[in-house]
């Protein structure tokens, strides 16, 4: 049986984008689980104790209903280069438990601490966020994502990101990417563009 994870940042007691990971969880259950209705997150938390500070909020679901549910402190890890990774093929398109596409990409990691996943000639995310990249004035998201995050929605929403198609190529005219998932709003790990190392060898992958 598939099963699918929610994960949201939790400041001070208060569910960060609760709107933008309640329309994520029902278009899954509508699309991949095919099953009606509408879950309210609100609802599942009633009997949970959410902590001060910030937290991470993590549960599985499936067809069964709500499985898991944890929350811990969180920090974010540490990243200070990104290794190009290139698939064609892969695709995320929900928040899915099983991660075994995006675990082989991670083998190609080597000496960096993160990779970046170019498909199609595209930059695409992460192995565990989107991305946004600033050319100085603006920042801007790859247009294709594997997955479209609840915190990439958000910033798009707010009119804080623009949508664009990044070839790797285009690299060069960005100063700065920024990671962004749920738990990183725009600017917490921020890494200049020449901290991404790119393959030689991607003509033979």
């Amino acid at each position: 049986m598939s099963r699918y994870i929610e994960t949201m940042r939790v400041v001070d007691g208060h569910v960060c984008n609760l709107v933008y990971h309640e329309r994520r969880m029902n278009r899954t259950y509508r699309e991949a689980l095919g099953m009606a209705g509408c879950v309210r997150i609100a609802d599942v938390l009633k009997s949970v104790s959410l902590p001060m500070g910030c937290s991470k909020l993590r549960f599985v679901y499936d067809k069964e209903g709500i499985h898991d549910l944890t929350c811990a402190p969180y920090t974010p890890r540490q990243i200070t280069s990104l290794r190009l990774v290139y698939d064609n093929g892969i695709s995320y398109p929900y928040k899915c438990a099983d991660r075994s596409a995006l675990d082989r990409l991670k083998k190609q990691q080597g000496d960096c601490d993160e990779i970046l996943i170019i498909r199609d000639n595209h930059l695409t995310d992460t192995s565990y966020t989107n991305i946004a990249l600033c050319d100085g004035e603006q920042w801007f998201t790859p247009s294709a994502p594997l997955l479209c995050g609840t915190m990439r929605q958000s910033l798009l929403d707010s009119g804080l990101l623009q949508e664009r198609d990044i070839l790797v190529t285009d690299l060069p005219r960005y100063r700065q990417i920024s990671l962004i998932n749920a738990m990183l709003p725009l600017g917490t790990t921020v890494l200049p563009v020449d901290r991404i190392i790119q393959r030689t060898d991607a003509e033979d992958i």
